[in-house]
């Protein structure tokens, strides 16, 4: 069995031994003291790349560093390395502590390191170490690296949890709680000396397994049958079972080391060993590079902005359909929040679209604060008063707000219809759709589709390598490429991009925000006519102005939709017209004004044709009745089997009265084939325009972070500030204490009687030094001070505080204790 590359730069000469001791006596023993000796913007670095360690802000540089070893921060900065950089730190996860080095450039590099992605991983090392310094996750110099405790827990190989490497335990792990005679009996079969206890045997193995040549003469006498038990188990999972009679290869290795006992039934390759048969290498493919997302077509940008245009009007028109069509009989809300099934379906076929479109713009209405839930007690969504604020705004305005509710938004439409951890469908608007990763893999999509030139289009699968190599987090990554999938698609259904490629306007959009003014000019200029045809259809060549288009849906039916939209009389469209106190002449009247062609025969027949039998019939509510100067009608009516329902009755020669609700009247005379008209108590036709329903005045649904907020410029220095000041108060030397009452324990707040402490400030104030406080506020937190007092009155005593770098006063009763200065702090 082929053994690798050969390990070469382990047996390197020391040099120059009495420069590498004085290095090594410098080298920071903690992470503490690795941090304390950054500069402020090293340390402002790690607080903006890490900004978690700011909640609250540390008291000093020893509790950030015990902050950013906490496990839930530590498993926070590996979720956001590179993966180049997460490999690294799985590296020294595997490696010894403190690790050269040359040991971690091997570990990743292999013992030759000759070709190109050796080059490569060589070259990238230092960048992605750097990385790792500089969110405080490695520690120390070239000479003695340290992994932080908590992430190499996190990441070094164990039973339970497997390392990402394939890597196993050590031979030292491994042969812990064997018995001092097996472990001598391993060392015999390898043909090592026996030794006198078991920690120098473990040794001596260990050295053999790390030894090239030997390990390679060793391997020479194995059985062929061994290479490739070996070959199963070198790059992971390290774990076999076997027998309680082994083959006779697995025994020879077990017999010799090679394999050790993990359990009844199980072996391990121990590390060292894996080492050698890798030729040195932690990782079996190593990936220092990120993808590289190229143009994998190409448009002309004017084709492009003209297509994201088209999309973005589009966008509109739906978008203005859905919210319309729920403001007068909205859907219900579920008992556990968000839009039953049935209306989502309903809402779909009305757009003429799937569910899943129709999830997308019915959660973009609502990220954009049109849409909300009225609080009434029999609940329904409905416009908000937003919605007629935002109407009025010009198309290319009112496509930018869709666009920036949409960027920064956590809510993931995509997920509807799935189901959450405990069982339950996701319902579109409903309260689990928030991701928190979506904005960031939402603007990090389409920065990498706009660092392409203008017009090109990437192979989206090129992205996801591209994302999965930037964010290689663990058990995130699925989701992440789910989002950035529903990215590529929301962005080109709403007009970001134009044949998957950036237009111009979304290049503003991310750039600055504002969208509207490179918008504006793609778009058509409404125009204020149709074209009337004989087969009783209407087409509009554009959009249509505001008060054409919202007569037309009155009027005739939306047949299909496009750059040209079509519409069509019927005989219920006229009757709605005239439901809503048009007349008959008013119809000719609006056609003949708003069309470019005569208005046909047909279309002019069948207004008045419904128009001489609209309200004849009559209406009201005396239970309900019907009226009609034709009694031969009335006749015909209660004649008519399908009247039974509507419990009719003759009053008079003109009157009907009916058990029925007027509205259940109205609704059965229609289907009948009759075209009644309702009517007021004094007889007047009623005029059946419903009032547009409207929430009360609602915000749109905010964000969900991911995680705390990135802090601004001010609040990182004013951080660091603090930080210093109180490292200085945590640090600071002070006198020996004289009474016995202060301890001198160096970190420990001290402990003077009240009239020491009086005595000791009140004197301070008088010298204008500095002196060292414990102080315990009212919450009961103990902090430790460096203040000048300037005044000791009333109980107080008021001084400039290092710490906060600001005046303040203190009350006396709280100040546990107070020590002078050395005379070099001072």
């Amino acid at each position: 069995m082929g053994t690798g590359r050969r390990s070469g730069r382990r047996d390197q000469e020391a040099t120059n031994v009495p420069e590498a001791s004085t290095a090594a006596a410098n080298a920071p023993r903690s992470l503490a003291e690795a941090l304390r000796a950054r500069d402020d913007v090293a340390l402002t670095a790690l607080l903006h790349a890490r900004p978690d360690l700011l909640n609250p802000v540390p008291g000093d540089v020893t509790q950030l560093a015990t902050r950013a070893g906490t496990r839930a921060s530590v498993v926070r900065a590996l979720d956001r390395l590179d993966r180049f950089a997460l490999q690294t730190a799985e590296a020294l996860a595997v490696a010894p502590d403190p690790c050269p080095y040359p040991v971690l450039e091997e570990l990743l590099t292999g013992a030759g390191g000759g070709d190109s992605q050796d080059v490569e991983a060589r070259d990238a090392l230092p960048r992605a170490l750097g990385t790792l310094r500089d969110q405080a996750l490695v520690w120390g110099d070239d000479e003695r690296l340290r992994l932080v405790r908590t992430a190499r827990e996190l990441l070094a190989p164990s039973a339970q949890r497997p390392s990402p490497t394939g890597l196993g335990p050590t031979v030292a792990e491994a042969t812990a709680g064997m018995s001092p005679t097996r472990v001598q009996e391993i060392v015999a079969a390898a043909g090592l000396p026996a030794t006198h206890d078991p920690v120098s045997a473990v040794a001596a193995l260990t050295g053999l397994f790390t030894d090239p040549e030997r390990m390679s003469a060793l391997l020479d006498e194995a059985p062929a049958e061994a290479h490739q038990v070996l070959g199963r188990l070198v790059w992971g999972p390290p774990y076999g079972e076997v027998t309680p009679e082994p083959t006779p290869p697995v025994r020879w290795l077990r017999d010799r080391g090679l394999l050790l006992p993990a359990s009844a039934r199980t072996v391990v390759l121990p590390r060292e060993v894996a080492l050698h048969l890798r030729g040195g290498l932690a990782h079996r493919r190593t990936e220092p590079l990120a993808p590289v997302v190229g143009v994998h077509r190409e448009h002309r940008p004017q084709l492009v902005d003209a297509n994201a245009a088209g999309q973005a009007l589009a966008a509109l028109g739906t978008v203005e359909e859905l919210v319309k069509s729920w403001e007068h009989a909205g859907p219900l809300v579920l008992r556990a929040g968000g839009l039953a099934v049935r209306d989502l379906k309903r809402t779909a076929a009305a757009l003429d679209t799937g569910e899943s479109e129709a999830a997308f713009w019915v959660e973009l209405a609502y990220a954009a604060g049109l849409l909300a839930s009225d609080g009434e007690a029999d609940e329904r969504y409905a416009p908000t008063p937003a919605f007629d604020d935002w109407r009025e705004l010009p198309p290319a305005e009112r496509w930018a707000a869709l666009a920036a509710a949409w960027l920064p938004a956590t809510r993931t439409p995509g997920l509807v219809g799935e189901q959450d951890a405990k069982g339950r469908t996701l319902s579109a608007l409903g309260p689990d759709l928030d991701r928190s990763a979506a904005p960031e893999v939402r603007r990090r999509v389409l920065d990498l589709v706009g660092e392409l030139p203008e017009g090109g289009v990437p192979d989206p699968e090129v992205v996801l390598e591209r994302l999965a190599w930037e964010r290689p987090a663990r058990g995130t990554s699925d989701l992440r490429a789910r989002l950035a999938r529903w990215v590529l698609h929301e962005a080109e259904v709403l007009g970001v991009t134009g044949r998957g490629a950036l237009s111009a306007f979304g290049r503003a959009l991310l750039e600055h925000g504002d969208a509207a003014g490179l918008l504006a000019p793609l778009l058509p200029e409404p125009v204020d006519h149709v074209l009337l045809q004989a087969d009783l259809t209407a087409v509009a060549p554009g959009p249509l102005l505001r008060p054409l288009a919202e007569m037309l849906a009155v009027l005739a039916e939306v047949e299909s939709k496009g750059g040209a939209t079509v519409y069509r009389f019927t005989p219920g469209s006229v009757r709605r017209a005239l439901d809503s106190g048009q007349a008959a002449s008013d119809l000719h009247a609006f056609l003949a004004e708003h069309s470019r062609t005569p208005v046909p025969q047909p279309l002019a027949y069948l207004i008045d044709d419904v128009a001489r039998r609209h309200g004849h019939l009559r209406v009201g509510s005396a239970s309900s009745y019907v009226r009609c100067d034709d009694d031969a009608m009335l006749g015909e009516i209660l004649a008519d089997r399908r009247s039974a329902g509507l419990g009719l009755r003759r009053l008079a020669p003109t009157v009907l009265a009916a058990q029925a609700d007027p509205a259940v009247l109205l609704d059965g005379l229609r289907a009948m084939g009759y075209a009644p008209a309702a009517e007021s108590r004094t007889g007047d036709v009623l005029v059946a325009r419903a009032d547009a329903h409207r929430t009360p005045a609602r915000s749109a649904p905010v964000p969900v972070p991911d995680g705390p907020p990135v802090p601004d410029a001010t609040l990182l220095g004013a951080a660091v500030r603090a930080i210093r000041a109180g490292d200085l108060a945590a640090t600071a030397v002070r006198k020996e204490p004289a009474a016995a009452s202060s301890s001198g324990v160096p970190g420990e707040l001290p402990r003077t009687s009240a009239a020491e402490t009086l005595a000791t400030v009140q004197a301070a104030a008088l010298t204008g030094s500095a002196v060292w406080i414990g102080y315990v506020n009212a919450d009961g937190a103990a902090s430790q001070r460096v203040i000048a007092p300037v005044r000791v009155e009333g109980g107080f005593v008021t001084g400039y505080d290092h710490t906060a770098d600001e005046v303040r006063t203190y009350a006396l009763h709280r100040i546990t204790g107070v020590a002078e200065l050395a005379e070099d702090q001072v």
